[in-house]
């Protein structure tokens, strides 16, 4: 088993962030991309944190949210901020506790910037599309390879020992990776582009990242 497959989800490191709650997100939610929407469809949040997303979603007239994540102590941080929210913690991730195509909409914001390993990648996009409707969008923001000298030195210094170029750890524990913009087009290679947008984002940890968001459908069951 490589460095990267025995990562798992780093439950222990995003329990004590919770713990802590040191940790902001920040990447955007592009709402022209919501706009034909209807504001009763089933949205999910997968990796969904505080419960940040849901909150903004919430805010602009969606009622029917989930979010889920593999932390239970982030989980009961969500619950303790938005009561009135449905939450789920993942025991077996990325395996949903859901039926397949029920969810018109998922949200995946900064989560695979925090599964470092090619394959647990893929396992979770397959996933994600199990659960999407026909038709149904599944929307990613997540962080590029940077050009400054900084994580360029570490991904070198990191490039080794875990086989993959973009993949560094953090100063306080954590595994992340960054990644070339055409591994999303491999990656989200089954659903079908819709727009692509570039960003500048505050990292976890306080930094400013280039970033990248992509709005995809799965394609209709005629397909």
């Amino acid at each position: 088993m490589s460095e990267l497959e025995k990562l798992g989800s780093q439950t222990a490191y995003w329990n004590a962030a919770a713990a802590a709650s040191t940790k902001q997100f920040a990447h955007p939610l592009h709402m022209p991309w919501l706009k034909d929407v209807s504001r009763s469809a089933t949205l999910l949040d997968y990796g969904c944190g505080y419960g940040r997303i849901m909150k903004d979603l919430a805010q602009q007239g969606f009622n029917n949210l989930a979010g889920a994540d593999t932390s239970p102590a982030m989980i009961a941080q969500a619950r303790q901020r938005h009561p009135a929210m449905r939450f789920t913690t993942l025991g077996t991730p990325p395996k949903l506790p859901m039926a397949a195509a029920s969810v018109d909409m998922i949200l995946l914001f900064a989560v695979l910037t925090c599964i470092p390993e090619d394959q647990a990648q893929r396992s979770l996009i397959d996933e994600l599309t199990r659960v999407l409707k026909p038709s149904g969008l599944l929307y990613v923001s997540d962080l590029l390879l940077q050009n400054d000298q900084r994580n360029q030195d570490r991904y070198a210094k990191s490039a080794e020992r875990y086989g993959t170029y973009g993949v560094f750890k953090t100063a306080d524990g954590a595994v992340c990776r960054h990644h070339p913009s055409g591994w999303f087009t491999t990656l989200l290679a089954e659903l079908d582009p819709i727009a692509t947008r570039h960003i500048t984002v505050p990292t976890m940890n306080g930094h400013k990242s280039e970033g990248i968001q992509l709005l995809t459908r799965k394609p209709a069951a005629n397909h």
